[in-house]
């Protein structure tokens, strides 16, 4: 069974740091991109950041360029999202996905169409 299990969030105040991680299991997801997304109270879930398969190629929507930083783990199988100078609308529960093996296309991985493996998701409340 694939299982892909969030961590790491919580309430910050405003300017804080949190760091979220990943881990998938149940198949091999070393050759595959992986993404975080995030979804605020009343608002459609949105593309946060995106990672290709190798760890060569990084993608962030433009409001949290400068602030986050997605990267993979040494077994592959975990990525994390490092989240510095957290605003209050950073505010969101947010979701790690991992999408086919052959979606590696920076127009595709900003799609949440293209994942088909989504986490239960992890609460992140930025506190002004």
């Amino acid at each position: 069974q694939v299982q892909l299990v969030e961590s790491g969030g919580g309430l910050v105040q405003a300017g804080g740091s949190l760091r979220l991680s990943c881990a998938a299991s149940g198949r091999t997801f070393s050759s595959r991109a992986m993404g975080w997304f995030r979804q605020a109270p009343g608002k459609e879930r949105e593309f946060v950041a995106a990672i290709t398969e190798n760890g060569r190629d990084t993608y962030y929507t433009d409001s949290v360029k400068g602030r986050f930083t997605i990267s993979r783990g040494k077994a592959k199988n975990t990525v994390y999202l490092q989240m510095n100078s957290l605003k209050p609308e950073d505010t969101a529960i947010y979701y790690c996905a991992c999408p086919p093996p052959y979606v590696s296309s920076h127009a595709m991985l900003l799609n949440q169409n293209s994942y088909n493996f989504w986490g239960q998701g992890t609460q992140v409340t930025v506190s002004s």
